[in-house]
């Protein structure tokens, strides 16, 4: 997924900026008593919809899109199949398979999850009204891919309505971040699915 046209240049330049690595130490446990309390499949099962802003290191917006969502649970398998447009016109698929590993003895809900353009496999933790969802991407920029690391945060609002929040970091500097606001439900519904061929 190309995030930003100038990824090679603000590589060189992150080397010049103070490293961003020790803003969070939110862990999973702080989120475990919020309510309403997540359930990742139902959530996501069916038509979803989503809107998103990619902002750049230096907090200015750099890229807007849209994604319809489709959900499919089978088992303990969640398949989110991802359609993507961008306001520069540029176009993506990409398709999650997330297996569910089930609760561990503090309640914290694991998952491990892959797509063709996720280096190795993501690791999610799931408590309260929150999933912590980390990974790295393999994003082509010119003739080079750069693999920058995803700290997402989803947060459940209520039966229709999740937020996401995702840090971007490549040797420990931040490179920038994305936000996203998910749909599903009637909400979805009433807008979607999304035009996906002009912006």
């Amino acid at each position: 997924m190309r995030l930003f046209s100038k990824l090679s240049a603000l590589i060189i330049a992150m080397i010049m900026v103070v490293s961003l690595g020790g803003c969070s130490s939110q862990t999973i446990t702080d989120v475990a008593d919020r309510k309403p309390v997540m359930d990742l499949e139902a959530f996501f099962e069916g038509d979803v919809i989503a809107y998103g802003i990619f902002e750049d290191y230096t907090k200015s917006l750099s890229r807007q899109f849209r994604v319809n969502i489709k959900g499919i649970v089978d088992g303990n398998q969640l398949t989110l199949e991802e359609d993507f447009l961008y306001d520069d016109g540029e176009v993506q698929r990409r398709v999650w398979v997330i297996e569910n590993l089930g609760r561990d003895d503090n309640g914290i809900i694991h998952y491990e999850g892959r797509a063709d353009d996720v280096v190795g496999t993501a690791k999610g933790q799931l408590a309260g009204n929150a999933l912590n969802w980390v990974y790295q991407l393999a994003l082509p920029v010119s003739d080079s891919v750069y693999h920058i690391q995803f700290d997402d945060w989803i947060y459940q609002q209520d039966d229709y309505v999740a937020l996401n929040r995702a840090r971007l970091t490549k040797f420990g500097f931040e490179v920038g971040s994305v936000t996203l606001v998910f749909l599903r439900g009637k909400a979805a519904q009433s807008i979607g699915p999304l035009n996906l061929k002009n912006w």
